[in-house]
């Protein structure tokens, strides 16, 4: 466990993965894409949603089927290449449609994002597993912190990218640029991954005779395990911040001037604020004080949406996302490794797909949030996420390291 080889691989597939999918930022450039082919601030919180959870259908599924894997590695490489196929695809849907059919060009990113963000279902239980077997439980908690940094600073150079691209080529054609050009960079960080050193696992469970009886099996495993229900519940409310996060930029765009200068600097903000926050991650998670970092992150967030009440400056919303910045890494770590200290080597997969599957729906609060703004307004949508996100703080202290 621990080669230094694998820690290095993990964090660059961290550092070009960021790069590439920070492109379609949900909380900043993706909205702005939709809304300048016509979609409504319910598509905006769809194609969000889609984004960051279309995995949560065939997580268990995946489960179900990896709970007898020896190795991981074989079927996390196909999915890297089907999610770089389905990112390249949206680029090219942009640039060859344009503003010509704006519907049909929305139509053709929502399957693109879906496609990408599915098999990200299957692949999510393989890197989490692949992660349990090659980094001891502290070392873990450090290599993640390093490859979130470095991932983190991906995203710095991602935003300086954007910005310039935004720039200098006219939408729609800069959006298409920005996806085409983000695979290529994204798949030197699958390459990355897909040349780790994976050893063979020893304990594996057997597998069930049907996904009926897994699934019985696992809603047993639930409701046996305290220590479990309280973390999906803390992490599930956690996600919270998503009710307003994706309508903060369209929020910011009604107040001042957001050029692709200003756009650039905000997600370079939030990159900054992940990056410098990891620092105190991974010092945290090195003497494992999980619970602690998730403590701090919610409040970070309920602090993040509390001060987008009153923003009205563009200062005032770089404070903001770095703040989200810093609570997204640090929400993470705690998650991540909170799971894989909980859950038995043979059940591995098992924990882990019920974790990422309930909490996965808390992607989906940024449709929420786009219902209630349809139906009112920032106020209501602001004081409704700060609601979730306290309730989310007090089982985040019922939480064990």
């Amino acid at each position: 466990m621990d080669k230094f080889s694998n820690h290095i691989r993990n964090i660059l597939h961290g550092f070009f993965l960021t790069i590439g999918t920070t492109i379609a930022e949900p909380s900043t450039i993706l909205p702005l894409i939709v809304n300048h082919f016509g979609g409504s601030s319910i598509l905006v919180g769809f194609f969000a949603a889609l984004l960051r959870g279309g995995a949560v259908i065939v997580q268990l599924f995946a489960a179900f089927q990896a709970q007898s894997y020896q190795l991981m590695l074989p079927y996390i490489r196909r999915v890297f290449f089907i999610r770089f196929l389905a990112w390249f695809f949206i680029g090219v849907a942009i640039i060859v449609l344009e503003d010509n059919h704006p519907k049909l060009t929305l139509f053709a990113i929502g399957i693109g994002l879906f496609i990408f963000s599915f098999s990200a279902g299957f692949g999510a239980i393989y890197f989490k597993d692949i992660i349990g077997k090659i980094f001891s439980h502290k070392f873990r908690g450090k290599t993640m912190a390093y490859r979130q940094f470095f991932a983190a600073f991906g995203g710095l150079i991602s935003g300086a990218l954007a910005a310039l691209i935004l720039e200098y080529f006219p939408a729609p054609q800069s959006y298409g640029y920005l996806f085409i050009i983000s695979s290529f960079i994204m798949g030197l960080g699958y390459i990355s991954f897909g040349t780790i050193d994976e050893p063979i696992k020893e304990k594996v469970s057997q597998k069930e005779k049907s996904f009926k009886i897994f699934l019985k099996n696992s809603w047993s495993l639930l409701k046996s395990d305290k220590d479990l229900q309280i973390q999906l519940t803390t992490f599930l409310l956690a996600y919270g911040y998503l009710i307003s996060l994706p309508f903060i930029i369209l929020d910011a765009q009604t107040k001042i001037d957001l050029d692709g200068v200003a756009i650039g600097s905000l997600i370079t903000t939030q990159m900054v604020g992940a990056m410098l926050s990891n620092l105190l991650w991974g010092r945290l998670s090195g003497k494992g004080l999980n619970k602690k970092t998730a403590n701090i992150s919610i409040f970070l967030y309920i602090t993040a949406i509390s001060l987008a009440y009153f923003a009205s400056s563009i200062e005032e919303y770089l404070i903001i996302f770095f703040i989200v910045g810093a609570a997204i890494d640090g929400n993470r770590i705690a998650s991540g490794n909170l799971i894989l200290a909980l859950a038995p080597e043979e059940k591995r997969p098992v924990y882990i797909a019920l974790q990422i599957n309930i909490i996965s729906f808390g992607l989906f609060f940024s449709l929420l949030g786009g219902i209630i703004l349809h139906f009112s307004n920032y106020t209501v949508l602001y004081s409704t996420t700060i609601l979730m996100l306290l309730i989310s703080l007090y089982f985040s202290f019922k939480l064990k390291d």
